[in-house]
């Protein structure tokens, strides 16, 4: 399959081609993992797809998990059998053949406090998970649980208090960087027609004569231009303001949704010596030990939000509920100053039933699918993992009758950086030797990449000086910087450091060192002058030093606070409330 790339004039092409009198037949609002799943999922039946994002791709839910493809063990709990049969075949179909560059096995240890009946229960629970990850067809993705002592726990995860178990089981799940992810479905979407337009907000939505949603109008938030489209049918999949997005069509109907507040911190990899990690059981919920890349990744709390969704932040009180939950298991205690990053998200949790005026609905336990009004249908709910499902449900809901001869088969096409990836990989040595790059480096680059590393090559062959590590970010080449603005959709420099890389929560100063460098990189590529590349500069750093401000605040209200002192640089409109 052909590659594709985002740029500002394939944006500017996108939204001319929405705005064609003969219309779409699926104009997609939302660009996290669920919009972009519906994109490619409408583009590879042969439809004409659009997709808009008011921000950029992934930025509100999507981009702050807790990266992991999993099955959800804790709905075995719940007897939900079905449920994680279905997270689980979506997750090694990721890991096999989806996106195997972008999903990587992780094992996990669940530590045990009593030695006889509670080994017996989890193992018993984490062997039906195997179980049901085996009934799907082909090889196992994963290797089966296994028991393990005291003696070997410490020997997996020294860092591990010894008085903290008394042994653990012993499974696989999956990581994913979930950014990376969405952009990925967003290019592979664009590879097969899709239109896809970030900062492009609907601010209203049309109707025919019949009273059926027929479109919309888009504000382009980078020129303030309106652009009006038409469409057969409009899928609404943005997360936490589905029901201000619902609201434009003047219905009453919908979904109802509520946002809940989940963070993490993170602490490099060196500051807890262990291989594995862990899921530990809380009051609340469960919290995860992740390695992540060279670092852990520690989270996650659950709180309801009802502040502004743009900017959730973590505040002192939420990052001290982390600390502390980790440090139950934990040797040498974690305290702030071990804490190199944190990040934020918002949950869109469903909440039972639907407005009055909804016609119909799909429901399972993570997500649902409805239609307030005809013309427009609406999902809402779910999680990563199952991004696929959920873009199936909803295009089937909104093509009703049509579906069946426009199957879904989405099982069978590889993202980008999928195809060729074997190949790929065996060729890698051969850059690596050819331009000084190490082994780390070369994994690094083969699993953001996959098989598109020949694209990146290609960039270094005609610019020489793209092959160097960024000189205080040395994990990323200034290639990576370049092929984001050439290729994923850059349109500012909070793009690369939040999105296209994590620089943000990666390092201490949430990449302001580098940023210099990297709008080196870009101007040239953006067309940015003196007075642009500085705005971008006081943009970014404003909002470093106001998420900083935020992590002192002792709650969500003063955290909102601290935060709203840095602006946008490109800010939404706001809408009517749901």
């Amino acid at each position: 399959m052909a590659s594709s790339t985002l740029t500002a004039d394939t944006r500017r092409s996108a939204l001319e081609g929405m705005s064609d009198p003969d219309g779409l037949d699926v104009l997609v609002v939302g660009g996290g993992v669920t919009g972009a799943g519906i994109a490619l999922d409408a583009a590879t039946r042969g439809l004409r797809v659009g997709i808009v994002e008011a921000q950029d791709w992934s930025s509100g839910t999507s981009s702050w998990s807790s990266k992991l493809v999993h099955g959800g063990l804790r709905y075995l709990q719940m007897l939900d059998f079905h449920l994680v049969h279905e997270a689980l075949t979506e997750r090694d179909l990721l890991l096999k053949e989806l996106a195997p560059h972008l999903v990587k096995r992780v094992p996990f240890l669940y530590p045990l406090e009593h030695r006889v009946w509670e080994r017996a229960y989890v193992g018993a629970g984490v062997a039906l998970y195997d179980a049901l990850a085996g009934i799907a067809p082909g090889r196992r993705a994963m290797p089966l649980h296994r028991h393990r002592t005291r003696t070997k726990m410490e020997q997996l995860f020294p860092d591990f208090r010894h008085d903290a178990a008394i042994g653990a089981v012993q499974y696989w799940d999956a990581s994913v960087d979930d950014s990376r992810l969405v952009t990925t479905l967003v290019r592979t979407a664009a590879a097969y027609g899709a239109l896809a337009a970030s900062r492009t907000q609907l601010v209203d939505l049309s109707k025919d004569a019949s009273g059926r949603v027929d479109g919309g109008q888009l504000l382009d938030l980078e020129t303030g231009e309106r652009v009006d489209v038409k469409a057969r049918h409009v899928i609404n999949a943005t997360g936490v303001w589905t029901e201000e997005t619902e609201a434009l069509s003047g219905s009453e109907g919908g979904l109802r949704v509520l946002a809940s507040k989940g963070i993490h911190i993170v602490v490099p990899r060196e500051r807890i010596r262990g291989d594995v990690g862990l899921i530990l059981q809380t009051e609340k919920s469960v919290l995860f030990i992740i390695p992540w890349s060279r670092y852990w990744i520690i989270g996650t709390t659950d709180t309801p939000y009802e502040h502004d969704p743009r900017h959730p932040v973590a505040t002192r009180a939420d990052i001290d509920y982390v600390i502390d939950h980790a440090n139950t298991v934990l040797k040498t205690p974690l305290t702030r100053d071990d804490v190199i990053g944190t990040y934020a998200g918002l949950r869109p949790l469903l909440q039972p039933g639907t407005k009055e005026g909804t016609s119909s609905a799909k429901v399972s336990r993570e997500h649902t699918v409805a239609s307030p009004t005809p013309g427009l249908t609406v999902i809402a709910g779910g999680k990563l993992t199952t991004y696929r499902v959920m873009a199936k449900d909803a295009v089937d809901f909104a093509l009703g009758d049509e579906a069946a001869k426009l199957p879904s088969i989405t099982d069978r096409i590889p993202l980008l950086g999928a195809v060729g990836l074997q190949a790929v990989r065996r060729r890698a040595q051969r850059h690596a030797t050819r331009f000084g790059w190490t082994k780390a480096m070369t994994d690094h680059l083969l699993h953001r990449y996959g098989s598109m590393l020949e694209e990146l090559v290609a960039m270094v062959e005609e610019q020489p000086d793209l092959a160097r590590p960024l000189e205080h970010a040395p994990a990323y080449l200034r290639v990576e910087v370049a092929y984001a603005a050439t290729h994923e959709s850059v349109l500012h420099l909070e793009d690369v450091l939040v999105r296209r890389t994590r620089l943000v929560y990666e390092v201490a100063d949430q990449g302001l060192a580098a940023a210099p460098e990297i709008v080196d990189v870009i101007a040239p590529i953006l067309g940015w002058g003196e007075d642009r590349r500085r705005e971008e500069l006081d943009s970014y750093t404003q909002r470093c030093e106001a998420e900083q401000a935020a992590a002192e605040a002792p709650d969500d209200d003063a955290g909102e606070q601290a935060r709203q002192q840095a602006p946008d640089i490109v800010p939404m409109k706001p809408l009517p409330s749901g």
